[in-house]
């Protein structure tokens, strides 16, 4: 290791410890403590009895740093802080807590929740009463911060960096994904080395997707009430560590070899052209309110990471119990340093921000000009990176979609609204004669979402479309169920969302072969439109082959079958893979359908054409009263590729529950349509029709095709 210039009283090493010729630097923010111990163990001491406690003597601005000698790599350790208790001013220091570095790159162990320690009425913690406190020496119950060496055999690696307009986004559960993968080792399974498994990148080339989104991988505990229910968080949106990886989801057992492991999965996707984009819990931490636990920033300083109400009780606007307060420079720091970690260190090519919005809180609310996001977004490294929020928080004026700055781009809720609205909503109500809702806003969304997005120079890249995540219906049981079945969560079936958007095509759960046709249709539907949409399609593991969660729409603690991918394919998931693969490879062969620009921009043509015409089911110009007609179910968008060197496109969208008569529309220079896919087929590889424009064909109720125009 090379030698490096000493620290002086008046500077601050990085925070956390970093390895010397010597020993280490170590350096934490406590600004109130009064005392800060760094606290040694042996690597097989799990009850705590080889502690070491080592003073920090250097204090300055907050932050409490020393030079240790001795420390190498493996080294277990955590801290103490003596300070105040004083809750009513929010410190909560207590040395009998021993906590976790929060830049620890490692962490080994679990927590082990005391029930006794929860259940304290909040007002209590209010006294200032130190024997309300837990004064237990905790060692035995938390774990260990691990010092790390960097340094990992990177080869050739490159990050893809895929264009945002070329992209196609899986997100997926590491987990959920390899637990049940045949073709990867039993050892491997539900493991990073699983991910990195040539059966699971060949799945994941095969769809042709470009990206990666992993459910949460930074360290994260189960909430204590999940422990006593015998569950456990299978999501991960409960971070400890914003700088470690998840240990449980490596097959390697020591530390090192957990962030070796982590590196060697994103290298493997690398190499297949495979982009890895985290989703990162940012806006809150796993030690809940202050009724529950005190595992690391509660402990260092709660008034500076947390937000605290006039009481100095949390305010939570994340629904989880507390909130980090990125108005303070310490957690500012920390998270900027966590994101340049995982870019610069692990390689990771972007982010997607859990409950975004509470992460530009000012004082008054939701800012874009917020310090966090000018700092992000001005960043020379994570600038550079894809940057992804999910626009709301349940806080006072939580959904701001659409207003992020760029180079945000963001989940598109109302995408997901409007397709499952025309897709199921509509058409049961087709079903009965009844009206539904306007196709404007279906075509607003087709075409990018420019309401939404058109400030900053942002594009339709800015839109993030999905018709299913993690949180919510899986595809196959929006389709199948008209409301939830959560029971095994144990809360009653009172958890998850009630208001779905979801159709069961007249059956709740399973049904016959008819039924069970006609929703495979609407499946092909709801994706088919998906693939053709202006802006960047996100995928959600498993919909590809109609994976189902047994109708939970809220599996957050369901480590189990009812999550984890059943690779057990019949006929049809087969050839709704294939059908999957077969648009992504549209999408990817005909540059009209991954515009940067919104349409209507440019100046018509010399024929009078625009790059996006709006046709009716008859094959003539869409005009005001029928884009208002809530019994209209049928729409075509004419996508003229001139604008873009390719070639045009005609899709068609019949979402009624009757067959429709459609005619081609007449379009100077087109003399007939090739049919390359149909919604109606069971397999993408049957052969199209050729059909002379201007020419009439009947399409089947709940419908869609993409025609391609030929002179």
């Amino acid at each position: 290791m090379s030698p490096r210039p000493r620290n002086s009283r008046d500077r601050v090493p990085p925070l956390g410890v970093t390895l010397t010729d010597e020993g280490a630097d170590v350096a934490v923010f406590a600004a109130k403590a009064d005392r800060v111990e760094l606290c040694l163990f042996d690597a097989d001491d799990h009850t705590g009895e080889s502690e070491r406690r080592v003073e920090l003597t250097q204090r300055l601005h907050g932050f409490w740093f020393d030079e240790v000698p001795g420390i190498k790599a493996g080294q277990r350790y955590g801290f103490r802080c003596h300070g105040p208790w004083r809750p009513w001013e929010g410190h909560r220091y207590n040395p009998d807590k021993l906590l976790l570095d929060p830049y620890a790159r490692a962490i080994e162990g679990e927590v082990r929740w005391r029930p006794e320690v929860f259940g304290h009425h909040v007002d209590e913690l209010l006294t200032g009463d130190p024997m309300i406190a837990d004064h237990r020496n905790s060692a035995p119950f938390v774990p260990r911060s691990v010092v790390v060496e960097d340094g990992f055999d990177w080869g050739d690696d490159a990050p893809p960096q895929t264009p945002m307009s070329e992209s196609v986004i899986y997100e997926m559960h590491v987990k959920g994904f390899t637990q049940q993968l045949p073709d990867v080792p039993e050892h491997l399974r539900g493991t990073y080395a699983g991910l990195a498994h040539p059966a699971a990148i060949e799945w994941l080339t095969r769809l042709g997707v470009t990206a990666v989104e992993l459910l949460p991988v930074h360290t994260f505990v189960s909430e204590p009430q999940l422990v006593q229910r015998g569950l456990v968080n299978y999501w991960g949106y409960n971070s400890i560590g914003f700088f470690a990886p998840h240990a449980a989801y490596a097959a390697a057992t020591d530390p090192e070899g957990v962030i070796a492991e982590f590196k060697a999965m994103v290298k493997a996707l690398h190499a297949a052209g495979i982009e890895v984009i985290l989703d990162v819990v940012y806006n809150h931490t796993g030690e809940q309110s202050v009724d529950g636990g005190t595992l690391s920033l509660r402990g260092l300083d709660a008034a500076a990471y947390y937000r605290l109400d006039s009481r100095a009780m949390d305010n939570d606007v994340t629904g989880t119990g507390n909130t980090v307060d990125l108005r303070h420079h310490a957690a500012v720091r920390m998270v900027l340093d966590s994101l340049r970690y995982w870019v610069e260190e692990m390689h990771v090519d972007g982010f997607r921000f859990d409950l975004a919005v509470a992460l530009a809180r000012g004082e008054g609310g939701y800012s874009p000009d917020h310090p966090f996001l000018v700092a992000l977004t001005s960043d020379p490294v994570l600038s550079q990176v894809k940057l992804i929020a999910e626009p709301w928080d349940i806080g006072s004026n939580g959904w701001r979609t659409g207003q992020f700055p760029p180079p945000f781009a963001e989940w598109n809720d109302r995408y997901r609204d409007t397709l499952r609205n025309f897709w199921l909503i509509d058409l049961a109500a087709s079903s009965h004669g009844q009206p539904g809702h306007r196709l404007s806003e279906l075509a607003t969304r087709l075409a990018g979402s420019e309401d939404s997005f058109s400030l900053g120079d942002r594009g339709p890249i800015a839109s993030i479309n999905f018709v299913t995540a993690h949180d919510g219906f899986t595809l196959a049981d929006l389709t199948r169920c008209n409301v939830k079945h959560n029971g095994a969560n144990g809360e009653g079936n009172r958890d998850g969302m009630d208001h779905n958007r979801s159709w069961n095509h007249g059956v709740e759960g399973p049904a016959d072969d008819a039924v069970e046709a006609h929703r495979r249709r609407s499946r092909r539907n709801l994706l088919g439109s998906l693939l053709v949409s202006a802006g960047v399609p996100m995928i959600t593991m498993g919909d590809e082959i109609g994976r189902s969660q047994r109708g939970n729409n809220n599996a957050y603690c369901q480590d189990n079958e009812i999550s984890w991918v059943d690779w057990d394919l019949d006929e049809d998931q087969q050839a709704m893979r294939d059908t999957v693969a077969a648009l992504v490879r549209i999408r990817r062969d005909h540059p009209v359908l991954r515009q940067r620009h919104f349409f209507g921009k440019r100046p018509p043509y010399a024929d009078g054409m625009r790059d996006l015409t709006w046709y009716s089911a008859g094959g003539e110009r869409m005009e005001g009263e029928q884009w208002h007609d809530p019994y209209n179910h049928s729409l075509m968008a004419y996508l003229d590729g001139r604008v873009v060197g390719g070639a045009s496109l005609l899709v068609v969208f019949h979402g009624g529950a009757d067959d429709a008569q459609i005619t081609l529309p007449r379009i100077r220079a087109v003399t007939q349509y090739r049919l390359l896919w149909d919604s109606v087929w069971e397999r993408p590889d049957l052969e199209g029709a050729t059909m002379a424009a201007g020419a009439s064909y009947l399409t089947a109720p709940a419908s869609m095709q993409i025609w391609r125009a030929q002179a």
